[in-house]
């Protein structure tokens, strides 16, 4: 019955890759793989590269940004998230390749059209190779890198802000960031915000050493870091008293009264129990 079931699925796979063809080729589509970018394995920036940089520390650091030993500990993390079948029509972009791609793209800023001439791949494949490498290193990092603080580990950051800001019952800074982005189709104004340009917003919560603890991605340029705070998780979970603060303590030097933990944020936010903001500027 496995097996039945095998030939199946690459009987289905190779009926699709056909239809795939008979369209490209009625679409005018002179090139199944255009002869610029033909023959990756051996004119590719990867496999002309990847071999000697290992040999070399340093230009291996220069080039992905990370030292070979934490490039192979990601690598054993990500590959089963990476791993794709080989087809009939064409061999598939191994894990390694795939990380070293999207980690070339997120260390130079490079175009989708610089990594189509330098790996020798489509510029939608290089789109969707960055974008599913981006996704799988969050799903499998995000546990163990930026998992949510317990009560030890917030009295840890308290005491960080405390000898490094001389400011007691601390636990975290917040604020919100904008990153542009080219209107989105059918958008309106949702994303354009108060400097006038169109973005998103990236929300999130640092600790005295800088280090990010929380971080959440795609609020409306619209929205103001205060609307963005209300509906992101964390600041629900702030609101419902869940993220497992420690109880309120006295501040240094002083028996009465005990006073609650804290973030910090600018005047964007509203005054609250576990929220702290300055006087206004007026």
């Amino acid at each position: 019955m496995e097996c039945y079931r095998r030939r199946r699925v690459v009987a289905l796979v190779a009926a699709i890759e056909l239809e795939c063809l008979r369209r490209r080729r009625d679409s005018g589509r002179r090139f199944w793989v255009h002869p610029v970018i033909a023959n990756r394995q051996e004119r590719g920036q990867f496999w002309a590269l990847y071999a000697n940089l290992r040999a070399h520390e340093d230009k291996f650091l220069d080039y992905t940004r990370m030292s070979i030993h934490s490039f192979d500990e990601l690598l054993v993390l990500l590959s089963p998230h990476l791993q794709r079948r080989d087809t009939f029509m064409r061999d598939c972009i191994p894990p390694v390749e795939r990380l070293v791609i999207t980690l070339r793209y997120l260390a130079t800023r490079q175009s989708l059209a610089s990594l189509y001439f330098a790996f020798l791949i489509g510029k939608s494949t290089a789109s969707m190779v960055v974008r599913e490498t981006c996704v799988a290193i969050w799903d499998v990092l995000h546990p163990a890198v930026m998992a949510q603080p317990q009560e030890e580990d917030w009295l840890q950051i308290a005491d960080l802000f405390l000898q490094s800001c001389n400011f007691p019952n601390c636990v975290g800074a917040i604020d919100g960031k904008h990153i542009r982005v080219k209107k989105p189709i059918r958008s309106g104004s949702q994303f354009f915000n108060y400097k006038k340009y169109f973005s998103f917003v990236l929300f999130a919560v640092c600790d005295a050493n800088y280090c990010f603890r929380y971080i959440d991605v795609g609020s409306y340029g619209s929205s103001s870091d205060s609307a963005v705070l209300g509906h992101s998780a964390f600041g629900q979970m702030l609101n419902n008293n869940e993220l497992d603060l420690p109880g309120n303590t006295t501040l240094p030097e002083t028996t009465y009264p005990a006073m609650p933990f804290v973030f910090v944020g600018d005047e964007a936010f509203a005054l609250g129990e576990h929220l702290m903001r300055p006087y206004s500027s007026r």
